[in-house]
């Protein structure tokens, strides 16, 4: 059984910063992809940034290309997002994936998924 949790979430206003965490665990587990998705109330879910847990090569949707950083501690199975310049358009629940290495296609019947951190961003 493979377990997802991510944390880091909270309220900021436009302009400022967060720093999301995503932990993956399990007995032997070791995720070859992890990466960070987000849904809005009646929207589908998106990929916001992936990275390979060897390599470290990293994909990230357009809109949050040169905000976002992912990264990861491959040795622990974490992973991290760090958001800055947030806009109110980032307001969303986040979701950690682990073995999900797609960040333009969404198929939670694949990988391992976790409950979601809300961000809200206030303009």
């Amino acid at each position: 059984q493979v377990q997802v949790r991510e944390s880091g979430g909270g309220s900021v206003q436009a302009g400022g910063s967060l720093r999301l965490s995503c932990t993956a665990s399990g007995n032997n587990f070791r995720a070859r992809c992890m990466g960070w998705f987000r849904q809005v109330p009646g929207k589908e879910r998106e990929g916001v940034a992936i990275i390979t847990t060897g390599g470290g090569t990293t994909r990230y949707v357009d809109s949050v290309k040169g905000r976002f950083t992912i990264s990861r501690d491959s040795a622990n199975n974490t992973v991290y997002l760090q958001m800055v310049r947030l806009e109110p358009e980032d307001t969303a629940m986040y979701y950690c994936a682990a073995d999900y290495c797609a960040v333009n296609v969404v198929n939670q019947g694949i990988g391992y998924w976790g409950q979601g951190t809300l961000v809200t961003v206030s303009s």
